[in-house]
């Protein structure tokens, strides 16, 4: 049996036999709607650079520079005023007086300000860039702390600024191992003490070695540490020991 619909089809659904002798359905009361909930936005390729941004400059004086990098990272602050409020990296420049590198790092900052629209997890860029390695060879900063390249000091400053931010948090050292570190660093400094006692010569050379100390303010003759890039590393009880994080050889 065919039937001619005339008029406009704003809805249909499929009605069975045993639905046809049901009583019609008390219509329920209606229920007030929720206010809707405001969206949460999330760092994605698509948000648009906002006129103004929150920003920060870094310098960086290398030795494998004559003149100093300028490295400025630029935040986007999202869902301000809520408390689903963030501040996420947008953009990075880096400028010098040196235009000897000049493609490669104008390439680097396209780059990475890419991966920082991006929107995701953007820690990673961290990781990979202070595992980039100069065959020219690193240098220390200071305080002791290696760095294999100029580009694993730049990772170093965005690493900084993302704890800044509260991107990255550093695990914090538990208090055993701060006494650990602690009774570590009094026993070597101790033996150190005995030992400038034995000759009038071995006074003499500690006080220079003291005077020449870096001011990371860990003994003199400290190598490099693995783990940290600390040079902080010191031979105690035939195990080499760091006085920075408290890594151990022997475990």
């Amino acid at each position: 049996m065919a039937i001619k619909i005339e008029k406009k089809i704003k809805g249909y659904n499929v009605v069975k036999p045993e639905d046809k002798a049901a009583p019609a359905a008390v219509a329920a009361p209606a229920v007030p709607k929720e206010a809707p909930m405001a969206e949460v936005i999330q760092m994605h390729e698509s948000v648009e650079r906002p006129e103004t941004l929150v920003g920060s400059t870094y310098k960086i004086k290398s030795p494998l520079f004559e003149h100093a990098l300028y490295v400025t990272l630029n935040d986007i602050v999202l869902n301000a005023g809520t408390p689903h409020e963030q501040r996420r990296p947008f953009e990075i420049f880096i400028n010098s007086k040196n235009m000897d590198h000049f493609q490669w790092i104008v390439a680097l900052t396209r780059i990475i300000s890419a991966v920082f629209r991006k929107g995701g997890d953007v820690t990673f860029l961290v990781e990979e860039m202070k595992a980039v390695f100069d065959p020219r060879g690193g240098y220390f900063k200071p305080g002791g702390i290696y760095m294999p390249s100029i580009v694993a000091e730049i990772g170093g400053v965005i690493e900084q600024h993302m704890k800044m931010i509260g991107l990255i948090h550093d695990p914090e050292m538990d208090e055993s191992t701060k006494r650990l570190i602690a009774e570590k660093r009094a026993a070597y400094e101790a033996g150190a003490k005995k030992k400038t006692e034995v000759s009038q010569v071995a006074v003499s050379v500690e006080a220079d070695a003291a005077a020449g100390e870096s001011s990371n303010g860990f003994p003199p003759g400290a190598t490099l540490c693995a783990k940290c890039n600390t040079k902080a590393l010191v031979l105690m009880d035939g195990c080499q020991t760091c006085l920075n994080c408290g890594y151990s050889k022997c475990g």
